[in-house]
């Protein structure tokens, strides 16, 4: 079992071994306790549930990030020119390596994996760079280069990151408690755009029958949290949807023609579009996706640990930021795109309470299914984008609350954590109120900026250096006293 360690601010160190984080007892005293496979002392984290529950609970979370892992090679795969046959291929290939990431993160292996409740997939920041290298190199070497600035991109992402996780320090209550609230607020306008249909040439999109759909399956979700109880109030998003999705037959906004037409089995081809192609300008360009979507893992793995209790330290984050890393570099062999962490499923966490990394787990293996039986893939395809958007606005609406609640905790009544919340509120509701709004910056700096999440995240570090780590100001926000304890990591 690996030891950790803690530094004090006496410059001493007090190893000790892995444990499981519980709230103080009385009187400060310790009761964290071993983190063990079973028994009375096991963490919720670590619980391991039967297997009725495992499944349905897992296939909640498939549910809620089945159309983020289907975007982005829709996207890619549209813009090289694919066929439909190399198009479903593509798709397949996404959620079989989205199933293996996730698997990664979850249950882990030496120091690789968050073992959180943390789910892995297709990063969508990446989507915008990957039509550039598709309209510079032509459709048919694009994917080629694609996959080889991907692969060196994991490689960096794996190798910097325990010195990355270091950030943690300047992560404190009121930076979590910013970048969680927007975490759910970025996410919200996702929802929105799910209500009306998804896009602007999906079948009656934003029709009122659309926008209908969504508002009775944002019911369904509400009333069945509220009036069942026990383990069906935990399967209220997927009831919700399951009648969501039955109602939309009859209202013409979903059919089974992509169930007629999927492949029954199809094994991943390594490199079936070709092996990679190293091009620097490429590489270039998809390692500073890569830096985004770690700043964007911390802060998920931040708002994650909050959220079930066990706090995401630097060992935590490192071990994440590895299986990011590994997760993209791998991705390609399976013809998949880089891996990076799904928000929505934060909210779900929440949402059900459930926070065993087990139940993850278990949607990971349904995504490695459904990446290699197509038809199964198909079936969760019939979810219409609607329905979609009718619980996803209960899904991201719960994590901008989990941030909320995590700032009434840091200390607001301080102005300097009054001013550095609103000011990195408003920076990363920026590229969510007005998408355009950095369109004359460098490609390099839009990266950054279009994320509303990683804009406000570095704000919100940037202003609590200001406030917190500059001359007298070094102090805890959140009483104005001096902190005692630092978490650290040990050598990697």
């Amino acid at each position: 079992m690996a030891l950790r360690s803690t530094r004090t601010t006496d410059g001493g160190s007090t190893p000790d071994r892995d444990i499981v984080h519980r709230p103080p007892g009385p009187e400060g005293v310790s009761t964290n306790l071993p983190d063990t496979p079973s028994g009375p002392g096991v963490h919720p984290v670590d619980e391991l549930l039967p297997p009725v529950k495992l499944i349905s609970t897992g296939l909640q979370h498939v549910a809620a990030m089945y159309a983020g892992v289907v975007a982005p090679p829709l996207i890619v795969g549209a813009g090289v020119g694919l066929s439909p046959a190399e198009l479903a291929l593509l798709i397949s290939a996404s959620l079989f390596t989205a199933g293996l990431a996730t698997l990664l993160q979850t249950l882990g292996f030496w120091k690789i994996g968050a073992r959180l409740p943390f789910v892995n997939g297709v990063s969508f920041a990446g989507v915008a760079p990957m039509i550039a290298i598709a309209k510079e190199h032509g459709p048919k070497d694009a994917l080629p280069v694609i996959f080889g600035a991907v692969i060196v991109a994991g490689l960096l992402c794996f190798l910097a990151a325990p010195y990355f996780c270091k950030l943690i320090r300047f992560f404190p209550p009121v930076v979590q408690g910013t970048v969680i609230t927007l975490i759910g607020v970025s996410l919200l306008p996702v929802a929105v755009n799910w209500a009306r249909g998804g896009s602007p040439g999906a079948p009656g999109f934003g029709s009122v029958r659309a926008i209908g759909l969504a508002a009775i399956t944002l019911l369904a979700v509400v009333l069945c949290n509220r009036l069942l109880r026990g383990f069906w109030q935990q399967l209220s998003l997927l009831i919700g949807l399951a009648i969501g999705t039955l109602l939309a037959f009859p209202l013409g906004l979903a059919d089974f023609g992509a169930v007629q037409d999927a492949k029954v089995f199809a094994l991943p081809s390594p490199f079936h579009f070709g092996a990679p192609v190293f091009d620097a300008a490429a590489i270039v360009s998809l390692c500073i996706v890569m830096v985004v979507s770690m700043t964007e893992s911390t802060a998920d793995m931040l708002a994650l640990g909050k959220i079930v209790d066990r706090e995401a330290d630097e060992p935590t984050l490192a071990a994440g930021l590895r299986a990011d890393g590994l997760a993209t570099a791998l991705s390609p062999v399976f013809n998949g795109f880089a891996a990076s962490a799904f928000a929505q499923n934060i909210g779900l966490v929440a949402l059900t309470k459930i926070r065993s990394r087990f139940v993850v787990a278990a949607g990971g293996g349904i995504l490695i299914l459904l990446g290699l039986f197509p038809v199964l893939g198909s079936l969760v395809s019939l979810v219409p984008q609607p329905v979609l958007g009718g619980a996803g606005i209960v899904l991201f609406g719960t994590v901008a609350a989990s941030g909320i609640r995590t700032l009434a905790e840091a200390g607001m009544e301080s102005s300097s954590n009054t001013i550095l919340v609103s000011v990195a509120l408003g920076v990363g509701i920026i590229p969510i109120a007005v998408p355009t709004f950095y369109d004359a910056f460098p490609e390099a700096v839009r990266t950054l900026l279009h994320s509303g999440i990683s804009a406000g995240s570095v704000m919100a570090v940037l202003l609590n250096l200001l406030f917190h780590h500059v001359g007298v100001a070094r102090r805890s926000p959140a009483d104005g006293k001096p902190a005692t304890t630092v978490p650290t990591a040990t050598p990697s």
